[in-house]
């Protein structure tokens, strides 16, 4: 129940954050602009939208693979959305809820899976940098936000590379209570992450990051143009979207919440679209690209049994 109370917080949090965005834009400008919004685009938005999950799932079958974890693809697919419905919590630590639902329902110790799930964040931030770099010369600020993410990236390798420090290191994420309730299969995660990130898995997963990141910023795309914006170019939104990302996974909030929509909301007003615009904008993004998958995931999870009243006590 605690657990439930915090997940309450954060999603009344989340609706006064996007009430607080709506009051300080133009109400009437506002509806008049949804209202203006060309609903052909719905299907191809939910196209690139879907096609996402498809692209992270066969980099979650390949990873699983590479490890020699044999999963019906049917029950591995629900159990990989199931993920979408924690990635509220902080850092996505939400999708360790996989791990759980692999070790419940095919007996693979958490120990193998767990590491998967921290090689895939790995892979994301991989493939937003290498997407960033698509037409960054025209968003200058997203050369220095890449740059330091890329340093990170180089930490993070330096930091698997060596048991020592990533033992160090592990140390000290055990003191967060929930990544503690995984503390020993993280601590035989080294092995497996090192596996993880080494020969033709890495050009895989990396590619299929970048594939993703990609089909994402269409979709972002796709709902400016359902508003009648044409003004902004494909390789303007690419590099606008992805660093307004970056910003929210260094904060560590659930989703980025309020860095990425203040963030992007900034960036489009830059871009010269106005300020309400931007503000409804990125609302109606974070809709498509975020929330309905976080809805869906939540109906995966009840069909893999993670709502059941023994997952809730675990």
């Amino acid at each position: 129940m605690k657990f439930w109370n915090k997940f309450i917080v954060i999603i009344i949090g989340i609706v006064g954050l996007y009430v607080a965005f709506l009051i300080a834009s133009d109400v009437n400008t506002i509806l008049n602009k949804i209202s203006n919004f060309k609903i052909e685009f719905i299907p191809l938005i939910l196209l690139f939208v879907i096609s996402t999950w498809v692209i992270l799932f066969a980099r979650w079958h390949l990873l699983l693979q590479n490890l020699d974890i044999i999963i019906p693809k049917k029950e591995s697919f629900v159990i990989f959305v199931s993920g979408f419905a924690l990635t509220i919590l902080p850092g996505k630590v939400g999708e360790l809820i996989k791990s759980q639902l692999i070790k419940k329902k095919f007996g693979v110790s958490r120990t193998k899976t767990v590491p998967i799930v921290i090689t895939e964040q790995l892979y994301s931030i991989i493939g937003l940098i290498v997407v960033s770099i698509f037409g960054i010369w025209n968003f200058e600020l997203g050369i220095y936000i890449m740059s330091l993410f890329a340093i990170l990236l180089i930490f993070i390798f330096v930091l698997i590379s060596s048991k020592k420090f990533f033992n160090q290191f592990l140390n000290l994420v055990k003191r967060i209570r929930f990544i503690a309730k995984f503390s020993e299969s993280l601590s035989y995660s080294h092995e497996t992450i090192t596996k993880s990130t080494r020969g033709k898995i890495v050009f895989y997963a990396s590619a299929l990051s970048i594939l993703f990141w990609l089909a994402d910023s269409v979709s972002v795309y796709l709902v400016l143009l359902a508003f009648g914006i044409d003004s902004v170019e494909l390789l303007e939104i690419i590099p606008t979207y992805t660093t307004s990302i970056i910003l929210g996974v260094a904060s560590f909030l659930p989703l980025g919440i309020g860095v990425v929509e203040s963030s992007l909301a900034g960036f489009l007003i830059l871009l010269g679209i106005d300020i309400s615009l931007s503000l409804t904008l990125v609302i109606i993004i974070r809709i498509f690209t975020r929330w309905f998958p976080v809805s869906v995931g939540f109906i995966a999870l009840k069909l893999s049994g993670g709502l059941s009243e023994k997952n809730n006590s675990e």
